[in-house]
């Protein structure tokens, strides 16, 4: 047996000198799993178990790799469900739980809501979120890796939507048919150049056909809006996650394939992060 203090002291040196913003917050959420404690077991305990300090220890060393947490214990919450995550796909973020709140703002009348397009689904968190909140909805998730879609379909089980989430293997919209009430998608928007400049966690580790969104960051804003606006029911929204300063360019871009702004509205850190857009009359 280890004290618990001792370990915790000493990981807690590792992730300093490593550069990790909030460590202890971190190191109590590391021993959480590892002991799989709930945090009044985790305060009330005084000893940890040799092979489990040496598997807190393990985990411990990987992140002062810089190596993302999530994909160290193979998961994060967003919005209220649980996803399970893999370097195939980004970390579902707090930042986008904006789109849901934005859709939620412009479409309060659930049950009008019967179809939900992801584009560039990942984990499936965005779809698997709105499809939480609107119970009369069937969603569709594509994406472009085929580990992914198994990976989104994980999910949607997981949270006990398989029923009404299905999930497609697709270049955007390519093999999309039909027509959608809500289009909602976090494209690649990271400008090329600047990728490879992000925090490391990031930059390292997180797949950048995700992030790169080439030489403008505006690459995958033009596909898109070239071919939604005939997927999308007439009374129906589009929803995209910007990133810092996208907003007129990618409006001008909307507005070229006759859609206009219903909405913006900022993240937490007052950023402009989601943005709705509707068929111009």
């Amino acid at each position: 047996m280890i004290s618990k203090k001792k370990l915790i002291d000493a990981a807690l040196k590792k992730l300093d000198e490593a550069g990790i913003d909030d460590p202890r917050t971190e190191i109590n959420h590391i021993l959480k799993w590892v002991l799989n404690f709930d945090a009044l077991a985790l305060m009330n305990c005084q000893e940890v178990a040799d092979e489990k300090a040496e598997s807190f220890n393990h985990v411990i060393e990987r992140r002062a790799q810089r190596e993302p947490l999530a994909y160290i214990i193979g998961q994060q919450p967003f919005w209220t469900l649980d996803f399970e995550v893999s370097p195939e796909t980004l970390i579902p973020r707090g930042d986008s739980e904006t789109l849901i709140e934005a859709l939620l703002e412009v479409r309060p009348k659930k049950d009008e809501i019967k179809s939900i397009l992801d584009l560039g689904t990942g984990t499936g968190c965005l779809l698997l979120a709105a499809l939480s909140e609107y119970s009369d909805a069937q969603g569709l998730g594509v994406d472009i890796a085929p580990d992914v879609i198994k990976l989104a379909e994980r999910n949607a089980a997981l949270n006990k939507l398989s029923e009404r989430a299905s999930f497609k293997l697709s270049t955007w919209a390519d093999a999309v048919e039909g027509t959608f009430d809500v289009i909602i998608s976090n494209p690649p928007y990271i400008e090329r150049s600047v990728v490879g400049t992000l925090m490391p966690e990031v930059s390292h580790y997180e797949p950048h056909r995700a992030l790169d969104g080439g030489d403008d960051g505006l690459d995958a804003y033009r596909i898109l809006c070239s071919s939604l606006p005939a997927l999308l029911k007439d009374d129906g929204c589009i929803i995209f996650e910007l990133g810092l300063g996208q907003e007129k360019d990618v409006l001008e871009i909307a507005s070229k394939a006759h859609l206009g702004k219903c909405l913006v509205k900022r993240d937490l850190n007052g950023i402009k992060r989601a943005l709705v857009l509707e068929k111009c009359n």
